[in-house]
């Protein structure tokens, strides 16, 4: 997985081959094609990986109330200063969910992984109504409204030379101040 992610993030979607993920793989490249048929295959069991890598933690912080929790997923996301390395990663996932738009399989995995990210965000904000921390907002509209709100981020922050990453954290800030923090916070 993590030759596929170091070769998806210097070669891109497009540039991808199997001969270009052995560059970077230690073993066999027929160890490659031993488990997988072409480069879709291995790029879908690669997002597979990631989504597992992040239920463990995702918008979960026994220590955090929810509002801590949120403004984590929110600095995640829309953090105005991101590090090359996370740069190159949101390029691939943004070429991979590309993909989603006439390939089934994919369409299919970020079906999924938008619900997972959705069904985090909104547990978040259900935990926050619970702590008294938020108004008594609908849980599933807030997150359907961060999650396409990140997602959109996600294109700008790596196809807009002059994204303005800073100023939708600022109304993300704005956002929650104003819509989901209880009145006496």
């Amino acid at each position: 997985m993590k030759a596929t992610f170091d070769a998806l993030v210097e070669y891109g979607y497009a540039g991808l081959t199997i001969d270009r993920i052995d560059e970077f793989f230690p073993k066999s490249k027929s160890l490659l094609y031993h488990h997988y048929e072409g480069k879709d295959e291995l790029l879908l069991d690669f997002l597979e990986h990631l989504i597992d890598e992040y239920e463990g933690g995702f918008g979960r912080d026994d220590e955090a109330d929810a509002h801590e929790r949120l403004t984590r997923i929110l600095d995640g996301v829309a953090d105005p200063k991101m590090d090359t390395g996370d740069v190159g990663f949101t390029r691939a996932i943004v070429e991979l969910r590309a993909q989603a738009a006439h390939d089934p399989a994919y369409r299919e995995h970020f079906t999924a992984s938008g619900a997972f990210f959705r069904d985090r965000i909104a547990a978040v904000v259900r935990d926050g109504i619970e702590e008294g921390i938020f108004r008594d907002v609908d849980p599933d509209q807030v997150a359907a409204a961060l999650h396409t709100l990140a997602t959109g981020v996600m294109t700008e922050r790596v196809t807009d030379g002059e994204a303005q990453i800073g100023a939708v954290r600022a109304e993300l800030n704005a956002y929650v101040e104003t819509r989901l923090l209880a009145e006496d916070r």
